[in-house]
């Protein structure tokens, strides 16, 4: 099997894992488990506890110890078995502490993933700028592939969403132990105390552009967490509404939603080519204006006579996800020293999986809970434009505050 094949297919499991309950387990956990808006944002906000500290320190042990297919078997493991036990779990406590777990070992792995593909490619010769982007849109194809499968199956108000994670998870973990090997370019040997803890790849705050880079990596990383948490239950609402009660966006949300994805793989595609011609600063703030579209077109979009607003939400989040998500990484690949790139990758994900996703779903949840009305009606409307506005103000900031040479 050839590199390249290989290396898809880990992408596509990855994302398939993920794409099985991120944009669906809101739903899941209001509906069915009966949690408030601000419970269900702290299971969210999960994601960013954990990649506060774990991504970063399996960076670190990839970087200097054990390789990182190895890693991605032992954390994918683990994560499917703790997936089962979550599926039997319904109350908000046990969740919360399940769910973190979970997340400990799952967020660990985006960066892993990454810097795995990043090395064999190198390794074999070949142009990550160039080889990267159509391998990662596999990586889309399963989260559209999962996300699809729970829709159709209807469970998205399920359980089954999670064995399907779980499964997918185990899968993946046996597959991680025929990855290519993972060539370290840092020596184990005489390894500092600084070296353990990270600290080497913190000195990147020391300069000025990739201390404002991380700075906005996580608040664009607030704004992708927003509408993880609240997009699917933003469209499951309109059934509430007497004339949408059984539009196309009620009864197939998840369909709905996975434009987002077919368009973020058609625009990953675009990548090398933004990089190259314009550099990281123009590209990331065409993301940023695509997360401000994306909420905009959301505060004005119904299953009726708005219904083109909704597909045009969904057509923007693919610009405005991968313009951000994966060039920020692969801008970083192209900055750091070759002894500390997991590593980097890992404080990447710390700032935008961690930090980025504690901020967005935790003042998500309280804009949600401001508009929601002792009925329990939530003012979607005035929730998007207040989200647009903040996508706005990143905006201008980073327009004013980034000035980055061109380098990719």
């Amino acid at each position: 099997m050839s590199i390249k094949i290989r290396l898809i297919i880990m992408n596509f499991l990855q994302f398939f894992i993920w794409g099985s309950w991120l944009t669906t387990l809101g739903v899941y956990l209001g509906n069915s488990l009966g949690f408030t808006g601000s419970q269900t944002a702290s299971v969210f906000a999960t994601m960013g506890i954990a990649a506060i500290i774990m991504p970063a320190l399996i960076g670190v042990i990839a970087d200097k110890w054990i390789n990182a297919e190895r890693l991605l078997c032992i954390l994918h493991i683990g994560g499917g078995i703790v997936l089962f036990l979550l599926s039997g779990t319904t109350a908000f406590e046990q969740f919360f502490w399940l769910m973190l777990l979970y997340n400990s070992m799952y967020m660990s792995t985006l960066g892993l993933a990454s810097s795995l593909a990043y090395n064999t490619l190198k390794s074999n010769g070949l142009d990550i700028v160039k080889s990267f982007p159509p391998i990662r849109v596999w990586g889309t194809v399963g989260f559209i592939g999962a996300m699809w499968m729970v829709d159709i199956c209807r469970w998205t108000t399920s359980k089954q969403q999670i064995y399907l994670a779980g499964a997918a998870s185990l899968l993946y973990g046996i597959y991680a132990l025929s990855l290519p090997k993972y060539r370290r370019e840092y020596s184990s040997e005489n390894v500092s105390i600084k070296n353990i803890s990270g600290v080497d790849a913190l000195h990147l705050f020391k300069e000025r552009k990739m201390a404002i880079f991380f700075i906005f990596s996580m608040l664009i990383g607030s704004a992708l967490q927003i509408t993880n948490t609240f997009g699917q239950p933003f469209l499951t609402d309109f059934s509430l509404a007497g004339a949408y009660s059984d539009s196309f966006t009620v009864r197939h949300p998840g369909i709905l939603t996975s434009i987002s994805q077919i368009s973020e793989a058609l625009f990953i595609l675009a990548i090398p080519f933004f990089l190259r011609k314009y550099g990281i600063k123009t590209v990331m703030l065409i993301s940023i204006g695509g997360w401000m579209l994306r909420f905009g077109f959301f505060g004005i979009g119904n299953p009726g006579s708005g219904f083109i607003f909704l597909i045009l939400s969904m057509i923007v989040y693919g610009l405005a996800f991968d313009f951000f998500q994966i060039s920020g990484s692969l801008f970083i690949e192209q900055q750091v020293n070759p002894s500390i790139r997991i590593s980097a990758q890992g404080i990447f994900i710390f700032m935008t999986n961690g930090v980025g996703t504690i901020i967005g779903t935790k003042l998500s949840g309280w804009v949600v809970d401001y508009f929601t009305d002792a009925n329990g009606y939530r003012s979607w409307e005035n929730i998007w434009f207040v989200f647009a506005g903040y996508a706005l103000v990143v905006g201008i900031l980073f327009l004013k505050l980034f000035n980055p040479k061109k380098s990719i």
